[in-house]
């Protein structure tokens, strides 16, 4: 098989069409759907070739949004609505347990959903906001859809769980643990909790490919500088025009390597279906491409990542079995 070359200029819609043959048949989830999201432009490309998309959101009218809209450019595609709350806990075992009582086996699992650059609070659960959104509640949710995931597994293919973390990790200092298992409100600190949550991203991928003993492949990615409906929010605008990526009037600065939400959901739809990554399990994409070199030493660091692990399974009162 001819495969292009892709760079930060390619589209989710370029990756998908060369790696068709991949997604036909498959079965895949894609958490955070919104239009204007980079889930969204993820399960776009998707639905041309799915045999099923599963998309998710916590508000059903704009998860409505999104099916109207797929939909619109793909007629023919099966689209399931499932409405998921990832910073709330029962949320996510209802979610979980409505896509387990489904017929169809789970091919691929993107983990799309953030929660970013919001002030500090705590969840019904008693966890910070940010951490429970972006690593607690999908690693629960990839726990729980375990059989599922595995029960798409043949001899000729190995199931993928994919992490969308962010170039942000390496500017922190990786996961706070006591953030974590102990949120204190003057402590807290918007970016670094952000920063760190993305780091547990990467540490989640590598752990879970490891756990699995290769049953799964995990992978995480930066999708890019994208101006996404993310910066509906006021403090993300503030903070990135505070660090002139935005101009004065909260649009991107054209001195930064932007890219369009398109492009910043290709490398999503690359870890997802590129079979060039079936040797390659808990690898780091940027553009399109590995580049494990470019993860920060405590987003790789195995102590590291077996620690977040542990942790988070007594979070949730539950080990992974597989």
């Amino acid at each position: 098989m001819s495969i292009p070359s892709f760079s930060s200029a390619t589209t989710a819609e370029e990756v998908a069409n060369a790696f068709s043959a991949e997604i036909k048949g498959k079965n895949v989830l894609v958490t955070g759907t919104s239009v204007g999201g980079i889930g969204f432009e993820t399960a776009l490309a998707i639905a041309k070739y799915a045999n099923l998309l599963i998309i998710t959101g916590y508000n059903q009218e704009r998860l409505k949004l999104s099916e109207e809209a797929i939909k619109e450019e793909h007629p023919h595609a099966n689209v399931y609505c499932l409405v998921l709350n990832l910073s709330f806990l029962a949320s996510v075992r209802k979610a979980a347990a409505e896509i387990n009582a489904l017929p169809e086996p789970l091919h691929v699992l993107i983990n799309n959903a953030a929660s970013s650059w919001g002030d500090f609070k705590l969840t019904e659960d008693g966890l910070e906001r940010q951490y429970a959104t972006n690593h607690v509640g999908p690693f629960l949710f990839t726990k729980l859809l375990i059989p599922k995931i595995l029960a798409a597994a043949s001899p000729e293919y190995t199931p993928r769980v994919v992490f969308v973390s962010s170039v942000g990790h390496t500017h922190g200092s990786g996961v706070d643990f006591d953030a974590l298992t102990a949120p204190n409100a003057a402590k807290f600190a918007i970016r670094e909790a952000y920063r760190g949550t993305k780091s547990a991203n990467i540490l989640t991928a590598i752990e879970l490919y490891k756990r699995s003993k290769g049953k799964i492949n995990a992978y995480s990615l930066n999708p890019g500088l994208v101006y996404t409906n993310a910066f509906n929010n006021e403090t993300a605008t503030a903070i990135f025009t505070g660090a002139g990526f935005l101009d004065q009037d909260g649009r991107p600065n054209a001195a930064y390597a932007w890219k369009t939400i398109p492009q910043g959901a290709s490398t999503t739809v690359t870890a997802a279906f590129d079979p060039r990554l079936n040797d390659k399990p808990g690898a780091y994409l940027d553009d399109c491409i590995v580049a494990n070199e470019k993860i920060a030493p405590h987003s790789s660091d195995p102590a590291n990542a077996e620690k977040l692990w542990d942790l988070t399974e007594k979070i949730i009162g539950e080990k992974f079995t597989f």
